[in-house]
């Protein structure tokens, strides 16, 4: 196997260690910052050139997230696992490269036992 990037792959190892050079060996966001599937990410700023630590994935989904995008989409459309884009996402962050709005949760009581309810009914509908 020859040409650029070649040297990250073999026939054995394959997309594996793509992943594993994209995120330098990291499995965690450099923030403590938790990304679910569900969270809306989108780009705050563009990179001065030459960031260090920023590379053409980063920018992709800079791109991308000019239009606000669930995490679960960006790794869906960038084509890469969640794990990785999760780290990606948290390099961004870490250069205030986006904003990160986490959906509301409705803990509330009352809101529980109207769920409830509704799942009677359309049970006893049943």
């Amino acid at each position: 196997m020859s040409g650029p990037g070649s040297e990250w792959l073999d026939d054995e190892a394959g997309p594996i260690v793509r992943s594993y050079a994209l995120t330098r060996g990291r499995a965690r966001p450099a923030t403590a910052e938790a990304f679910d599937m569900i969270t809306i990410v989108a780009t705050a700023a563009r990179p001065r050139s030459g960031s260090p630590g920023i590379g053409p994935e980063h920018l992709d989904i800079l791109e991308m997230c000019l239009q606000p995008q669930p995490v679960a989409e960006i790794a869906a459309r960038i084509r890469l696992p969640l794990v990785v884009v999760r780290v990606l996402l948290g390099d961004l962050l870490h250069h205030r490269l986006i904003t990160v709005t986490r959906p509301q949760r409705q803990e509330s009581t009352i809101s529980k036992e109207r769920l409830l309810r509704e799942v009677l009914h359309g049970l006893q509908a049943l």
